[in-house]
């Protein structure tokens, strides 16, 4: 008998036709991609802390982890963004010793005139109704309660006389520099009305992503929305990328997370880094918080690579990530700058809308710490990636149980045998598909350096080693015109 079965038993007697089924020629593949949060969630939420659950929708997202709550924003920032990618979350208690940041609105000046206060905190805009001839105090108590109206922001207040100390949901360094400011789209204050504004400041102890770590075990998930810029997060995050992306688990994902500040500032916190597996938005001084720019980058991007890893991100929009006031927004050559300095940047329209401009890695130096930038754009790990899925899907679904001969040993059609010769012509398929799907170029030069054999000491393992030439992204257009006159 020279078919494998793999299910009926050559010893059958009994009469009657049997038909096993068999999938491994079926060809068919599922991927579907996720995304995982990490974010702080308020005693009101239902949630328990380091358990990942799969969240659908906003307002899920309000009681699992509380309303006004780090991830119920991060999460409702998420879905008006992105509504098709799968996503999942790990929340995080505050941590016990950690303080929260607090800032300040002082009204210095009455108003003389009525109208309308437009205030932002965090990018979300707080309407207080404004009388002539209100006293100082009486406009404190005002803002005061505008603010504690709106049960989504991530802070509350107080009030004392004439100033309105605002204070953030939750303890942690990750909010400080919450922005506050009075008329984001030019809005103008009603006259004589006068305030002296500080951003929130002075929060600390940000929670470890530790246990959250752990509570990932060897699930796949394709990208990871960090809120926290801490080293010692970003050194926990950084390890578990890199034992993901090795051989020996082969479930690889790239972190996104955000920061604000100064262009110098931002600067010299990229080159402390140095992972391919991290990118980072450089938010300057956008007032949405830098929580939200990461998730809202995320979002965004992960849509994207899920439908094409190769396909550059630029150009994309940023739903709801609010531009910093134009004289403060950088110029190309900051941007450039920050480029090469493991930050990614965006770019404003004429209109207020933002978008991606170059997502890169915090790659920067190879082991040597010599310049390397055979990471810097996120396509190519992405592209990486899913070559190495497709190959392991390859594998595993067509050849399950296969024996293992040397190339020309005569076994019988049908036999459930693999030898070097036919894994080399598998492989060299996959690379015709991929090259049609846009991911990789010179088929060639690929066929030339396949090596496939059978390992020397040990006989039932087949190695290979082959050279994907990844499809690059057009980014930079350069022309010279020597004109003629």
């Amino acid at each position: 008998m020279a078919i494998s079965f793999d299910a009926i038993p050559a010893s059958l007697r009994t009469p009657g036709a049997y038909i096993e089924f068999n999938n491994e020629l079926a060809g068919a593949t599922g991927f579907m991609h996720k995304v995982l949060a990490f974010g702080q969630k308020l005693s009101t939420g239902s949630q328990a802390a380091n358990q990942p659950v799969r969240v659908t929708n906003p307002a899920q997202a309000t009681t699992l982890f509380g309303r006004g709550s780090m991830l119920a924003n991060m999460l409702s920032a998420f879905f008006k963004a992105n509504t098709e990618t799968e996503l999942w979350v790990i929340a995080l208690d505050d941590a016990s010793s950690g303080a929260k940041a607090a800032g300040s609105v002082q009204v210095t000046s009455a108003p003389t005139g009525s109208g309308t206060l437009e205030l932002y905190i965090g990018g979300e805009r707080v309407r207080v109704g404004i009388t002539a001839g209100a006293t100082a105090e009486a406009v404190a108590t005002a803002i005061n309660a505008a603010i504690n109206a709106k049960a989504d922001l991530p802070v509350t207040a107080s009030v004392s006389a004439a100033t309105v100390t605002v204070t953030a949901r939750h303890k942690g360094e990750a909010f400080n520099g919450l922005d506050i400011r009075a008329g984001y789209y030019g809005e103008q204050m009603p006259a004589g009305l006068a305030l002296t504004i500080n951003a929130l400041s002075s929060g600390s102890g940000n929670p470890s992503v530790t246990p959250a770590i752990d509570a990932m075990g060897d699930e796949w998930y394709n990208w990871i929305i960090n809120p926290y810029t801490d080293t010692a997060n970003l050194i926990a995050l950084e390890t578990e990328l890199d034992s993901r992306w090795g051989p020996m688990r082969q479930i690889g994902c790239r972190a996104f997370t955000a920061i604000a500040g100064t262009h110098a500032a931002t600067g010299t916190f990229g080159r402390t880094r140095n992972n391919p597996h991290v990118t980072c938005l450089g938010t300057g001084s956008s007032p949405t918080p830098a929580y939200i720019a990461a998730t809202i980058n995320a979002a965004v991007a992960s849509l994207s690579l899920s439908i094409d890893p190769a396909r550059p991100l630029q150009t994309l929009k940023l739903t709801g990530f609010l531009a910093p006031s134009q004289d403060k927004t950088w110029t190309r050559q900051e941007r450039n700058l920050q480029l090469y300095d493991g930050i990614s940047t965006f770019t404003v329209d004429r209109d207020g809308t933002t978008r991606i401009e170059r997502q890169i890695s915090m790659y920067q130096t190879n082991s040597a710490g010599l310049d390397d930038a055979s990471y810097l754009d996120i396509c190519t790990p992405e592209t990486l990636e899913r070559i190495r899925f497709e190959q392991r899907q390859m594998i595993t679904q067509k050849y399950p149980r296969h024996k293992l001969a040397g190339d020309g040993t005569n076994y019988g059609p049908g036999q459930a045998i693999i030898t070097p010769k036919i894994i080399r012509g598998e492989l060299l398929a996959l690379y015709q598909e991929m090259e049609l799907k846009g991911w990789v170029e010179d088929y060639s030069v690929y066929d030339k350096q396949l090596i496939v054999e059978r390992d020397v000491s040990d006989r039932n393992r087949l190695n290979w080693r082959d050279t994907p030439n990844l499809v690059n992204q057009a980014r930079v257009f350069a022309g010279k015109q020597q004109f003629i006159v």
